[in-house]
């Protein structure tokens, strides 16, 4: 019998939370109106991540599970666990338990009020400091001002979607996945359920600062042409700023010929600034130009070393696979 709802939870070495995580989840589970089957995705883990996922699978059949070969990262661990699940309704939550399971309900409700997407948007962030709070405020903030579409603020990928909306994002096929903005990109009838984020339940932080700006620097990109305008900007305020100059420059020599200004200096300060635009706009560019780069390089987005609790089509049987998924 074919599910009628999908968790995906991505997982990256949370030995630590992932007794707790099933615990609350399977509580939800059994009280869900249909068959739910439980998605993990094993993002490359290195400690017991993947073996207790085994142990859940040979304790609970709902508990399916895909292993990826290596770390591909939390956007295309999701993207495998869309690729895979069966349920016609899904729902994306972390495996540290700051995605409260228990408001899956209130989202399934909502999804019988006729919205696809059902978005959970936190209002506050239990015991996270301030530079992370203030990151985030103002990141979703420049994001919701130059991206191309309409991506909500405080919002992360907890959320419920239909299975239209699975099989749109399955259908698309570019590698840098921003899935909140895709999200917002794809259309459909879309509403927001507010809650207070929970700190970590234990373990450490996978998204550390670099890899918070990494997807941050994703999502502009993705989204927006903002910044390649803005290189062409700050090419022109170059250009009429060197004009000023030079004509400072003309003006000094001609009626004040022992000014100090007309030496080195003003002409290092000016080297300095064009050439500080001019590496300014080529990194903007090289990040449009990379990812063009990865794109035409077709390579498929993950590849699997394991794969428990999916059957094929020629019979129910389960094995191992070692392929390369290109969706």
């Amino acid at each position: 019998m074919l599910p009628k709802y999908s968790f995906i939870i991505p997982i990256y070495n949370e030995e630590d939370t992932i007794e707790e995580m099933y615990r609350r989840v399977s509580i939800v589970m059994n009280r869900m109106d249909g068959p739910v089957e439980l998605c993990l995705v094993n993002d490359g883990s290195s400690d017991r991540s993947l073996q207790m996922m085994r142990e859940l699978h040979q304790k609970d059949p709902r508990v399916i599970y895909l292993s990826l070969a290596r770390n591909f990262g939390h956007q295309i661990a999701v993207t495998a666990g869309l690729n895979f699940v069966r349920g016609q309704v899904v729902v994306i939550l972390d495996a540290d338990l700051q995605d409260p399971p228990e408001l899956i309900p209130d989202m399934v409700e909502k999804w019988r009020q006729g919205y696809q997407i059902v978005y959970a948007q936190r209002i506050q962030r239990r015991q996270e400091g301030w530079f992370k709070r203030f990151t985030a405020y103002a990141f979703y903030r420049i994001l919701k001002n130059l991206a191309d579409v309409d991506i909500p603020t405080d919002t992360g990928d907890f959320c419920l979607l239909d299975r239209k909306v699975v099989d749109v994002l399955n259908a698309m096929s570019e590698r840098n996945r921003y899935i909140r903005g895709l999200r917002a990109w794809v259309g459909f009838n879309q509403i927001a359920i507010k809650f207070e984020r929970d700190p970590r339940f234990a373990g450490d932080v996978k998204y550390t600062f670099r890899k918070s700006l990494a997807l941050a620097i994703n999502g502009l990109v993705s989204f927006s042409k903002v910044p390649l305008r803005l290189s062409t900007y700050m090419g022109f305020l170059a250009a009429l700023v060197s004009l000023f100059m030079c004509m400072l420059v003309l003006y000094w020599r001609l009626f004040v010929p022992h000014s100090p200004l007309t030496g080195m200096a003003i002409i290092l300060i000016a080297i300095f600034f064009l050439g500080a635009v001019q590496l300014f706009s080529i990194g903007i560019l090289g990040e449009y130009i990379g990812r063009i780069y990865e794109e035409v390089k077709q390579r498929p987005l993950y590849t699997l070393a394991e794969v428990a609790g999916f059957y094929e089509e020629q019979g129910d049987t389960q094995k191992p696979i070692s392929v390369v998924k290109e969706k």
